[in-house]
């Protein structure tokens, strides 16, 4: 009896690694060929609408997959609305995300659901995917293949938000992305989306005038930007070319002109100083890192149909 007893516990461990093999989800960029062949391109249609009626669409949307897969995986929580104001978007660090990335997705989903073939058949968690990368191709940026797959998650709430502050030196920031399962080339890479970023003045007031390391021309304009040197007003976080996707970040950095202190200590740190010359003299090598960075960050907890579901709204659980 022992015996049979051992000989079924080890059956069932050598199961163990199937079934959870079976379990993962199995993202793919073919994933809805069958029941919305035409998704990509009612999906980059729709977000090619929102960056032509504001500049803010873009960096919103991307901003907001980042904040998405960094609190509770890739599942659209970012999107939901909870009606006791315990959500992602309203805790502290949800004001870092714009009106216009919400109404980017919205918009996709919207135009998405107009297709009877692919109505209620495609996750707001992919549609945010998708988002982002038409956002970075409708700026200059790369056009890279986005895995699909994931489900919606049911849950948000303002304690689960944890995201990197502007104050990060190299090891906070590697820390956190190490706790995504991503690396210091990943972290780098995925630094360089503020090319087309903005930050309140909160986030940077107190370093204008006071921080030797930033470059004084660029103390002046801020001071500009931020009235009476206070937290209201905002700032592009590429002065150069800010609606522009490129390495022009990166080129920045080199002379000072990081508005945040986690950007500008990229370059200020020597064990991360490398990628970041490497990347301001080869837009290539930043393009093609960004994008394996992206799908990197997008196989962040995501969810299976076995935890997840389909939103009907982006903005509420089925």
């Amino acid at each position: 009896m022992r015996r049979l007893q051992f000989l079924a516990a080890v059956f069932l461990l050598a199961l163990a690694p199937m079934a959870a093999a079976a379990a993962q989800p199995q993202l793919r960029p073919d994933y809805y060929a069958g029941v919305c062949p035409n998704l990509e391109s009612i999906v980059r249609g729709a977000v090619e609408q929102s960056v032509a009626l504001s500049p803010l669409s873009a960096p919103a949307t991307l901003r907001l997959f980042f904040h998405d897969c960094a609190v509770r995986g890739c599942d659209a929580s970012v999107m939901l609305i909870n009606a006791a104001g315990d959500d992602e978007w309203r805790s502290p660090d949800g004001t870092t995300m714009k009106l216009e990335g919400f109404s980017t997705v919205m918009n996709a989903k919207a135009a998405v659901d107009s297709d009877p073939q692919c109505r209620n058949r495609v996750s707001c968690a992919d549609i945010l995917a998708l988002a982002a990368r038409d956002s970075v191709f409708l700026s200059g940026g790369p056009d890279y293949k986005v895995e699909l797959g994931r489900f919606d998650g049911r849950v948000s709430t303002c304690g689960s938000v944890v995201i990197p502050h502007g104050t990060f030196d190299l090891d906070q920031l590697n820390g956190f992305f190490s706790s995504l399962g991503l690396n210091q080339t990943d972290m780098i890479a995925l630094s360089g989306g503020h090319t087309i970023g903005v930050a309140s003045c909160g986030f940077f007031a107190y370093r204008v005038g006071a921080d030797p390391a930033m470059d004084p021309a660029l103390a002046q304009h801020l001071l500009g930007r931020c009235p009476a040197g206070g937290p209201a007003g905002f700032a592009f976080l590429d002065a150069t070319t800010p609606l522009q996707f490129d390495n022009e970040y990166y080129r920045n950095l080199r002379g000072g002109m990081g508005v945040l202190a986690s950007d500008q200590v990229l370059y200020a740190d020597p064990r991360s100083r490398g990628a970041v010359e490497r990347y301001a003299a080869d837009q290539g090598a930043f393009f093609g890192d960004f994008a394996t960075a992206m799908t990197r960050l997008g196989r962040v907890g995501v969810r299976t149909a076995a935890d997840g579901e389909i939103r009907r709204d982006c903005r509420f659980p089925n």
